[in-house]
């Protein structure tokens, strides 16, 4: 399903975000697309759309906040929650191919994908288990590098030739677009110690896993961006922007939501303050 955000509706996404987005950019002239998942999309972020159905996308994530600052001729977001990149190009569900949505003409289209691809929430479920049974270890590392290989950095290694391509073939429908890969936010710290003590979610992985698991985000960071080079597409690098933002900090500091007192987002994804950062970087990596 689409979004078309036109008339008053860019007007007042351009006022509700004329403070944050504040960085000079070149007003596009043309269509802009976004395409992604849940990281884009934005669930449980006010107000939701209601014609986007189980893609559960936001009036205020980062693509309407950008452009509300852009102006496009035409605005149209196609982000769902729960896309891999074989999604980009088949139906998920009700909703068909994303990339359908791309003209030929367009101007620019951004898109966040790969984390799914990867299993982020199996990742996340996993490790979170794990601390229930050895808090005070790291049985998270141990059970993704048992054996001696690091399956996490396996399955990004397996998983980087799917995004390339499905980059690859954004261009060939978009020619003359510029294609932006946005990456993810920062989940987590390398240290307790960068946690809000009073926040609950600085304990629900074991304190021994964090610094593995901090690495494995800065890696898969890296793997996107390197592939974005390598595929013609520029890279937003929202980890590393990110970092001090995470989800154990405090309230009005934290770019997302941890598993337990979440606030206005989905549980271990963006909240509002992370979804205007986000437009604020891809409007600042438009500009340059």
């Amino acid at each position: 399903m689409r979004r078309v955000l036109t008339g008053a509706g860019a007007a007042i996404a351009a006022a509700v975000t004329a403070a944050v987005l504040a960085a000079p950019a070149q007003a596009a002239s043309g269509t802009y697309v976004a395409l992604g998942d849940s990281f884009t999309a934005g669930p449980g972020i006010p107000v939701q759309d209601p014609g986007s159905g189980a893609c559960a996308r936001s009036d205020h994530n980062y693509p309407a906040l950008l452009a509300g600052a852009l102006g496009p001729a035409a605005f149209v977001d196609v982000s769902c929650s729960g896309a891999v990149t074989d999604n980009i190009t088949g139906p998920q569900g009700s909703a068909g191919p994303q990339l359908d949505a791309v003209p030929a003409d367009a101007e620019l289209v951004t898109i966040g994908i790969g984390g799914n691809d990867v299993g982020f929430g199996s990742i996340v479920g996993t490790c979170v288990a794990l601390a229930q049974v050895d808090p005070a270890g790291q049985p998270c590392t141990e059970h993704y590098t048992s054996g001696g290989v690091d399956r996490l950095e396996r399955t990004f290694a397996e998983k980087a030739p799917k995004i390339a391509a499905t980059l690859r073939t954004i261009r060939a429908k978009a020619p003359q677009a510029r294609v932006v890969l946005v990456g993810y936010l920062a989940i987590l710290p390398a240290a307790k110690a960068d946690c809000a003590p009073d926040n609950p979610n600085n304990a629900i992985v074991a304190e021994g896993d964090l610094p593995y698991l901090a690495d494995k985000e800065a890696d898969f960071a890296a793997l996107l961006g390197e592939t974005a080079a390598a595929s013609g597409a520029d890279f937003v690098d929202v980890h590393a922007a990110s970092k001090g933002h995470e989800a154990c900090t405090a309230q009005g500091t934290r770019w997302l939501e941890g598993l337990i007192d979440v606030q206005d987002a989905a549980p271990v994804h963006p909240n509002a303050l992370g979804m205007e950062n986000v437009a604020r970087l891809v409007q600042e990596s438009l500009g340059s």
